[in-house]
């Protein structure tokens, strides 16, 4: 496991990072102590997406963070980073084989530990459980319980990730179930200024144990 693979994960929005609002929102964030970023568009200006997830690889790089593209397993292969993988999404094993044993792979396992076992045994790097409170990004996803979590923990020997109406007065509870990573896009990057943004980034940080 990548000692990366614990803290705040973020991930962008094309509708509250528009208006010129992505790379110093996404700045912000790193600096606060995301470890991971999602770049998530769905658009199809494959020109945009290119530059825009290359400046933000040189964010990473500059934070010592991970960037994971949402989707895309080609776009994350041109550029040499990560990939995450919802249900229809493509073979996560084509993307091992396409990405090689060292790239960051995550698979959506929504509340079905049968999902996990499946990305598991494909090769994931980490494994996903939502939603777990109102979600503004994805409100009809299946709603997931903590104990979930601890269930994943005692079977896979991965890291987990919490998706799904993450703040800052519920993120505690899923830490201690077992989550390590907590992924958060609304709280985040509906905020009103990037200084307001790396404050939110800095608050869930904090709330990982060091050790």
């Amino acid at each position: 496991m990548s000692s990366k693979l614990r803290g705040l994960y973020a991930i962008t929005d094309s509708h509250l990072l528009a208006d010129g609002k992505l790379l110093p929102y996404v700045e912000a964030a790193l600096k606060g102590g995301a470890r991971l970023l999602q770049y998530r568009d769905k658009s199809a200006d494959q020109a945009r997406r290119l530059r825009e997830a290359e400046a933000l690889r040189e964010l990473c790089r500059q934070y010592g963070a991970d960037l994971i593209i949402n989707d895309d397993a080609e776009l994350a292969a041109r550029l040499g980073v990560g990939v995450h993988l919802g249900q229809s999404d493509g073979s996560l094993a084509a993307a091992r084989a396409l990405l090689g044993p060292k790239a960051i792979i995550g698979a959506t396992c929504h509340a079905q530990l049968e999902l996990a076992a499946t990305a598991n045994r494909e090769g994931a790097s980490y494994l996903a459980f939502g939603r777990f409170f109102n979600s503004q990004t994805k409100p009809g996803a299946p709603a997931a319980s903590a104990e979930l979590l601890n269930q994943a923990r005692a079977h896979f020997n991965l890291p987990l990730v919490a998706i799904g109406g993450i703040d800052l007065d519920n993120a505690g509870q899923l830490i201690r179930a077992g989550a390590d990573l907590l992924a958060v896009v609304h709280t985040l990057f509906s905020a009103p200024s990037a200084a307001e943004v790396e404050r939110r980034a800095r608050a869930f940080s904090v709330l990982f144990p060091s050790s």
